[in-house]
């Protein structure tokens, strides 16, 4: 049988967030658990029959980058028995020849018909299954800019929504608490557009692909009010693209953003 996922692990604990097994969280729990980490029996509302029943299915997973070669292999093997060049159009990209070429962050991504991709990043990896995933599974809908958070979006987006905060969104306010300017290099780099109309003190939308533009808004600290961030997507989003690509997206984000305040530091 398969092994699960943290999420069907999820699923079938108590969700009161205790705390009595160490782990913050009970998804947390449910990570750590498959991670090697926790052991169900950690758990002290768990059946005993039922640790027994999952207790196989439980072991640690692979490295997280042996998932991801395996997730990548898979979306091109999809990819080889698709038509590229009938997307263009329902994508918002571009067909090259040979190749469809979609813009991501301003950057053109080219995937050929093995799935292969290249563009002018060199670190493009957390990009690579959200980007076929596109490509294979977008309805194509126009974004509507009826912007909302990721918990109110369907096929799972309330159960992502404490994770994409931990992992994506508190670390993303504390980079930008100390790095202000982190908007202006976003707007430059990666052509977002300031947005108005927001109660926020800042507010600038991204494309991370074509049709799932994503909104950042921050508020600057007020007294005795600490500063917040929060990141909206278009109510279209997950239409567009699974939530599990969209808390990808986030955390690739986030990663380059680290990078570019890294880089600007030593150039400045």
């Amino acid at each position: 049988m398969p092994k699960l996922n943290h999420l069907e692990l999820y699923k079938v604990l108590e969700k009161t967030n205790c705390r009595q097994c160490g782990a913050p969280t009970c998804l947390a729990f449910a990570a750590a658990v498959l991670r090697g980490e926790k052991n169900l029996n950690d758990c002290p509302f768990l059946d005993k029959a039922v640790v027994e029943k999952l207790g196989g299915l439980t072991e640690p997973r692979r490295p997280e980058r042996d998932d991801w070669e395996q997730a990548l292999g898979e979306l091109q093997d999809r990819i080889q028995s698709s038509d590229l060049s009938s997307m263009p159009d329902r994508l918002g990209a571009v067909w090259l020849g040979d190749k469809l070429a979609v813009k991501c962050l301003g950057k053109d991504f080219c995937v050929d018909q093995n799935g292969n991709m290249t563009s002018a990043c060199h670190n493009n990896r957390w990009v690579a299954v959200p980007l076929l995933h596109y490509i294979i599974d977008s309805a194509g809908l126009e974004p509507g800019r009826n912007w909302v958070h990721l918990k109110e979006l369907s096929g799972g987006g309330a159960t992502w929504a404490g994770l994409f905060a931990q992992r994506c969104e508190k670390p993303l306010k504390e980079l930008v608490d100390k790095h202000t300017d982190l908007f202006e290099l976003i707007v430059d780099i990666f052509e977002g557009k300031p947005a108005a109309g927001f109660d926020s003190d800042i507010s600038v939308v991204i494309h991370p692909l074509p049709k799932v533009p994503v909104l950042i808004c921050y508020w600057k600290k007020e007294a005795d009010l600490d500063s917040s961030l929060s990141l909206f997507f278009d109510s279209t989003a997950s239409a567009n693209l699974d939530v599990g690509s969209l808390y990808t997206l986030g955390v690739g984000l986030l990663t380059m953003f680290e990078k570019i305040v890294l880089t600007h530091g030593k150039r400045a």
